[in-house]
């Protein structure tokens, strides 16, 4: 062998990288302690982006496409190492590969609950999973701070701390958008949506990374707040009542009575009543009048008459005026209430 070939079999004439794994994030060119030569041919394939690093500083970065490793179009690199007339010996360098496709199915989750305050259900701890889907978008940064100097690193080195950044994200953005409890536990597509541009400028500038796709899968609340939610869900199907009190006081009636039954079956009564009149095109003042000549009460009621009329417990009935909630006159020992009071008792 001559001193050319010798020389020859030292240089590095072609870079390139060909990613077989799929799961390849950055992946460092094997130089074996090589110079790369002066017009070596550098070729970046699609997705791929490559990245010169001289003693720890970082060069030039090249896209996609077929690179002459001239002076001319490695200023960086060649600013780095002071070449003052260009340069036609061999040189050393760092070339490192960033696979920038699509990395999709990434799995995030919070091995801890996390803390979320709501403005109608206090602080309440909740537990999220789902999926991410992500590419590299500054390799330089992505370098710095997530792969290093490692030679060939691999998605499923970087799940775990992908997992956790994630997380700890998601609980900053969560907050700071102030998203309610009932809406985070049944609107997961929207709020996934809705969270990743909170979410994609915090990775951007910290990891060098960007998220396609933030998919919230499933998130658990304690049973407690279950059962809220579960409450505010069958009132949507109930109907108009007025408030969650009366909805509450439903719940009672159906469990066998007490203080809310009468206040219950009045309320439902009346706005089932008026409810099926409007949808039969009457207006609200003749449903309501309606309802009322259907009843066939008189101007003055007793509590017997009341609960006669509407078919509930005399004593439910007495429960509500004595509470203030229902006014009635009391005369001797009974009480009379008026039709009017009645009605605008309904109507609240």
């Amino acid at each position: 062998m001559g001193l050319m070939d010798f020389i020859k079999g030292e240089l590095i004439d072609v870079i390139e990288w060909t990613d077989d794994s799929r799961d390849t994030l950055s992946f460092r060119y094997p130089d074996d302690d090589k110079a790369i030569k002066n017009g070596a041919q550098l070729i970046v394939r699609e997705s791929q982006q490559v990245q010169f690093i001289y003693l720890g500083e970082f060069g030039d970065t090249f896209g996609p496409g077929k690179h002459t490793l001239t002076t001319d179009n490695i200023p960086v690199l060649t600013k780095l190492k002071s070449w003052k007339y260009g340069f036609n010996v061999p040189f050393k360098a760092d070339v490192y590969y960033l696979n920038t496709r699509l990395f999709t199915g990434n799995k995030w989750g919070t091995a801890n609950p996390i803390m979320m305050r709501d403005e109608e259900l206090g602080v309440v701890r909740a537990r999220a999973f789902g999926t991410y889907d992500f590419r590299i978008v500054d390799p330089k940064l992505f370098l710095k701070e997530v792969a290093g100097s490692d030679q060939n690193f691999r998605v499923d080195e970087f799940a775990d701390t992908m997992r956790s950044r994630i997380v700890s994200i998601f609980a900053d953005a969560l907050a700071s958008a102030k998203v309610p409890v009932f809406d985070v536990a049944s609107r997961y597509t929207e709020l996934g949506e809705a969270l990743q541009p909170l979410i994609n400028p915090v990775l951007a500038a910290k990891y060098g990374i960007q998220l396609a796709s933030f998919v919230i899968e499933n998130v658990s609340v304690p049973p407690e707040v279950e059962q809220a939610i579960d409450k505010r869900s069958s009132m949507n199907v109930v109907g108009n009542l007025n408030d969650y009190i009366k909805f509450q006081m439903a719940q009672g009636m159906e469990k066998g009575g007490g203080s809310g039954g009468a206040a219950t079956e009045l309320a439902v009564g009346l706005s089932i009543a008026q409810q099926i009149m409007q949808q039969q095109g009457m207006p609200a003042a003749a449903a309501k009048s309606a309802t009322a000549a259907a009843t066939v009460l008189p101007d003055l009621l007793a509590p017997a008459d009341v609960a006669t009329a509407l078919g509930v417990p005399e004593s439910d009935v007495m429960t509500i005026i004595e509470s203030g909630e229902l006014a009635a006159k009391k005369i001797g020992s009974s009480y009379r209430i008026k039709k009017s009071a009645l009605d605008d008792y309904l109507a609240r």
